[in-house]
Order: structure tokens, then C-alpha cells, then sequence
């Protein structure tokens, strides 16, 4: 949902959707360039959501970011994204993980 930032009421609701229905468990937010990124709870997933409309865009697979170093523990998933506006580039962790990953996205991601 949309907020008002001194209130926090609720402005306005987002349902998230893909060509095959609704994409939900959606975590961790980051406003990029017009478009929202999330990642997907307990997938190791990213999305780029149109603000607008609530279509997904575009989407981004990490499963081979932490190939053999994932923490064992099953909460430790994808849950953390920042966007450095300098250069483009996506930094990405989870929950228990040593490791931030920067991600530089090009169109053919």
C-alpha cells in the first residue's frame, strides 16, 4: 500500500500481478528509476513492478548468487535491497547471509 508520510495512512492499494495472476509474498521495497523492486519472500527472486498499474515488468533470478555458501537455516533467504542511484547497480543480501552481492542490471537481465 501507498502511505502518506507524516500520517501513514493508507493512500491508496497496489495488487501485484504477472500473466499468471497474482504475485504475492512480496518483501523488502525499493523505489528504482519509476519502477518498485521487491524480492519475493522465501524465493531468490527480484521484480520490477509498475507503480501504476501493479504489472510486473520485469523480473530477476538470483538463484546461483550464493550457490553453496546459503545459510542453512531456512529464514535465510533473500530480504535486502538497495539501490546506489551513482551508479545503477543493485546491492542485495538475506537474512544470516556474510555476503552483499552489487548487481549491475542490464536490459537483457
Amino acid at each position: 500500500s501507498f502511505r502518506h508520510p507524516i500520517s501513514f495512512r493508507e493512500l491508496r492499494r497496489l495488487r501485484v500481478s504477472d500473466a499468471s495472476g497474482p504475485v504475492t509474498a512480496l518483501n523488502e521495497l525499493e523505489y528504482i528509476d519509476g519502477n518498485i523492486w521487491a524480492n519475493i519472500w522465501h524465493r531468490d527472486e527480484l521484480v520490477s513492478i509498475d507503480p501504476e498499474t501493479g504489472s510486473v515488468n520485469g523480473r530477476l533470478d538470483l538463484s546461483g548468487l550464493l550457490a553453496g555458501a546459503r545459510p542453512l537455516d531456512p529464514e535465510g533467504v533473500l530480504n535486502g535491497i538497495a539501490h546506489d542511484p551513482s551508479t545503477g547497480h543493485l546491492f542485495v543480501t538475506g537474512k544470516l547471509w556474510s555476503r552483499v552481492f552489487e548487481i549491475r542490471i542490464s536490459e537483457s537481465s
